[in-house]
């Protein structure tokens, strides 16, 4: 997930009063201020954050290796998945997740896949996705490998993917299971949801 680098490779940027502001720290707001999903919908248009345990983080514009990989993502999964059947849907950013269905956490996974159609509406999806895919970017990597890697699992992520183009790698947590795998872009990359679905890198990057 792509979000705006600032003065620090690592920094975020957190709202306060309408206003941004840098964090002193990587990936630590500025204040003890709770944020709620109201504060999400009062954002201007065009304006797009992610709330974690009521701190909000404001999300930049995307590269275009950050895009080409989403949109391959998106297209290789729903490919398997209308080839088998099945109830599950993937879903690509924007895209509302309510990932514990409370007011201080609202988060949008780059690619997701929901299998209980049931938490999806027009407005999103309310509860945590089957599988959840970030694009990791440099200032994005407190985010991704550490506070959403957190949240997913708590809020009862199944399978949670870091894409890191820099790195050319994929860290593969199966939550399910309690088990990590990393991979390298040059090997296929098996996801742990479904039997039969490897995803080659080398395709797109």
């Amino acid at each position: 997930m792509e979000h705006r680098k600032l003065e620090r490779e690592d920094s975020f940027m957190v709202i306060e009063g309408g206003k941004s502001h840098t964090s002193a720290e990587a990936g630590k707001p500025l204040d003890d201020r709770v944020y709620t999903i109201r504060d999400i919908e009062a954002l201007p248009e065009g304006e797009r954050a992610e709330l974690i345990d009521g701190k909000m983080y404001m999300m930049a514009t995307p590269t275009l290796t950050h895009q080409e990989l989403v949109g391959w993502l998106h297209f290789k999964i729903r490919l398997y998945i209308m080839e088998k059947g099945g109830p599950c849907r993937v879903i690509l950013s924007p895209f509302a997740v309510y990932i514990k269905n409370d007011e201080q956490n609202y988060v949008e996974p780059d690619v997701l896949v929901i299998c209980d159609r049931d938490k999806l509406d027009e407005k999103g999806c309310h509860g945590a996705p089957d599988w959840a895919v970030e694009i990791v970017s440099p200032s994005s990597k407190t985010m991704d490998y550490i506070r959403k890697r957190s949240l997913y699992e708590a809020a009862g992520v199944r399978e949670y993917w870091i894409v890191d183009p820099k790195e050319r790698q994929v860290m593969v947590y199966n939550f399910e299971r309690g088990d990590f795998k990393q991979y390298d872009f040059s090997e296929p990359v098996k996801a742990g949801i479904y039997e039969d679905l490897f995803l080659d890198f080398n395709e797109v990057a």
